[in-house]
């Protein structure tokens, strides 16, 4: 039998939303919202340390041999002085100095070629202006043949491997003759 208060509650009907459904349902919807940001978030990450080792990756067969190949340069500094002591005179003396001298040649093409293979390239500035990201100044020259700042003698070539400096070019820079004319550039040779 019925109650005298059930008769005076009107009935809900049954798929109606309560009150008390409201908050936990609000809850839901921000814990929801809170683990969808988490999730992004660790994604996004996960994707930044995958670049990130591949770049590692990429970077370590790039450079890997770069400790190899700067020893490797002084062996081609020394190919390179032979070759400029012996000179005309030498390779011209007889049989024996001109096979010397062509096989020392041959020897120093040959190494420069195998580094060109590995993305190791020689910096032979002369005539450039000096850039101190890839030439180490050594001395400076007054002259008013070239214009100041630009790189009139080498004295080590330097060498490149990919898109980073391996070796500076160690040179010897132009600078305006004292008492010229026009007024003198002043270098910036510091790094």
């Amino acid at each position: 039998m019925p109650s005298s208060n059930d008769a005076e509650t009107p009935a809900t009907p049954p798929d109606a939303p309560r009150a008390d459904d409201a908050a936990p349902a609000d809850a839901a919807a921000a814990e929801i919202a809170e683990l969808k940001d988490k999730l992004l978030r660790a994604l996004a990450e996960g994707e930044n340390m995958r670049r990130r080792f591949q770049k590692e990756r990429d970077d370590t067969s790039k450079y890997a041999i770069a400790n190899f190949a700067r020893a490797m340069l002084a062996v081609a500094d020394n190919l390179r002085r032979a070759l400029d002591a012996a000179g005309p005179e030498l390779a011209a003396a007889g049989d024996g100095a001109k096979t010397l001298v062509e096989g020392l040649a041959l020897t120093e093409r040959e190494m420069l070629t195998n580094l060109e293979r590995f993305g190791i390239v020689r910096i032979d500035p002369v005539g450039q202006r000096f850039s101190h990201d890839r030439h180490e100044a050594m001395f400076e020259v007054p002259t008013a043949d070239v214009a100041p700042g630009t790189v009139v003698q080498v004295l080590e070539v330097g060498y490149m491997i990919h898109d980073r400096l391996l070796r500076p070019a160690r040179v010897g820079v132009a600078k305006a003759p004292p008492g010229s004319a026009e007024p003198s550039a002043k270098l910036d040779t510091t790094v």
